[in-house]
């Protein structure tokens, strides 16, 4: 019996053996399968589309030239948020 069951192994390891060894390798040239080639697809549109990055910043002002209010109107706000910051921590403390 332990004949048959070495026998079996060894046939099982022979097979799994010359499927391991018969695999070739995919052509490069060939279309990718499953979500890699959706992902390689969609990159090389992407890519052909051309760069949009002047349209799309075209709306945006530069940092450079963005308005920065006067430092009153900071304090004055800062004030502002503190002051409703405890007006709320009091209401909470009273209850």
């Amino acid at each position: 019996m332990r004949r048959l069951y070495t026998w079996l192994l060894g046939m099982a390891g022979g097979a799994a053996a010359y499927r391991v060894f018969r695999r070739r390798p995919r052509p490069a040239g060939g279309p990718a399968v499953g979500r890699a080639g959706e992902l390689r697809a969609k990159l090389a549109e992407a890519r052909e589309a051309g760069d949009d990055r002047e349209s799309f910043e075209a709306g945006e002002t530069p940092v450079d030239q963005a308005v920065v209010p006067p430092a009153d109107d900071l304090d004055a706000r800062r004030r502002s948020v503190h002051e409703q910051a405890r007006g709320a921590i009091d209401e909470m403390q009273g209850d």
